[in-house]
């Protein structure tokens, strides 16, 4: 199973390297359905005929999630390199990045379930946190790197990284228990972890006792299963979260996910 701390590493790293821009996607009201921004399109078609009208309008409608990709996901450069074009496009000719784009707008030709699934638990999690700013979400192809990419009120979903657990090249590079959240079920419940980890962190992480950092995740999980209406995640610690606020019908979610002090529910343990 995916490390949930590897969650926090790899959301830290990409929650300050960009910001988004609203004149592409306007602003969100409650009649205006979440879909994921295919991204990815105009990538494997630049990546697979070298159109340079796609690497254009990535250019001009993507500018933030292009620079991200390049110079944050798969650190090839800085964007305004003259030679990035070239080192972007030459990179994804190996044969098994080839494949994985194939295989990635293959499998994500209809993202229906999964706009639904988003658009479902983002207006649930609005109705707890009125002061909710509603994530732009895109999709993009990656090079098996990230699995899901923070921006500033953004979240990009690598859709190389969920093909499918018996995916054929997956089993050259990851084990069995990585491999079981790497299909399409977990994009959901990933973006909706990564997000909630960005918006509502643990500060002083590493300073923390090991308890409040898995009932931090515990916490975020828990979370996570409510805006699905889905048991998604079952570990001890979003058990004991769970019966803290069975026990405590006061606290709302939104004063949950603010919290920083554990040691009330260290006490019910």
């Amino acid at each position: 199973m995916k490390s949930v701390y590897y969650l926090i590493m790899a959301f830290t790293v990409f929650l300050s390297s960009c910001e988004f821009k609203n004149k592409l996607f306007g602003d969100y009201s409650e009649d205006k359905r979440i879909e994921v921004n295919r991204y990815d399109r105009l990538e494997s078609q630049y990546l697979t005929t070298s159109d340079f009208s796609a690497l254009q309008q990535m250019n001009t409608d993507y500018p933030i999630e292009t620079r991200t990709l390049i110079e944050d996901v798969l650190k090839l450069g800085e964007v305004n390199d003259p030679q990035i074009n070239s080192k972007f496009l030459s990179f994804y000719q190996d044969s098994t990045l080839q494949m994985i784009i194939s295989d990635a707008e293959s499998q994500y030709a209809n993202m229906d379930d999964i706009n639904k699934q988003l658009d479902d638990a983002f207006k649930k999690f609005k109705s707890y946190v009125p002061s909710l700013q509603i994530p732009q979400i895109y999709a993009q192809i990656g090079a098996l790197d990230q699995s899901i990419v923070i921006g500033n009120n953004t979240i990009g979903i690598s859709l190389d990284k969920y093909l499918g657990e018996n995916y054929p090249i997956y089993k050259k590079y990851y084990l069995p228990s990585q491999r079981k959240t790497m299909s399409r079920q977990y994009i959901v419940p990933d973006c909706i972890v990564f997000y909630l980890l960005s918006l509502y962190p643990l500060y002083d992480f590493e300073s923390r006792q090991q308890i409040e950092r898995d009932l931090h995740m515990g916490k975020v999980m828990w979370v996570c299963n409510v805006l699905l209406d889905k048991k998604f995640y079952n570990t001890k610690y979003v058990t004991i979260i769970d019966k803290y606020m069975k026990a405590n019908k006061c606290i709302s979610i939104e004063d949950l996910l603010k919290t920083k002090d554990y040691s009330g529910i260290i006490k019910t343990i």
